[in-house]
């Protein structure tokens, strides 16, 4: 068998936690924050777990993380 290539756009933007599952970035955080209030420009700062409607199709794209 060959080696699997890595996704590498999807590499760049999700970990794999010591359990398995997948972790992600918050979206809406880059730009216009003034209009948010604090709670929210806090809660987008933490980290969130990929939906698992989609966990086994981007485990297959980062295969050796």
């Amino acid at each position: 068998m060959p080696k699997l290539k890595t996704h590498k756009g999807i590499a760049k933007r999700i970990k794999k936690t010591s359990q398995g599952k997948l972790k992600r970035r918050k979206a809406f955080h880059s730009h216009l924050l003034t209009k948010k209030s604090g709670n929210k420009k806090r809660d987008l700062r933490k980290s969130a777990l990929i939906d698992k409607a989609y966990e086994s199709k981007y485990k297959q794209l980062i295969p050796y993380e």
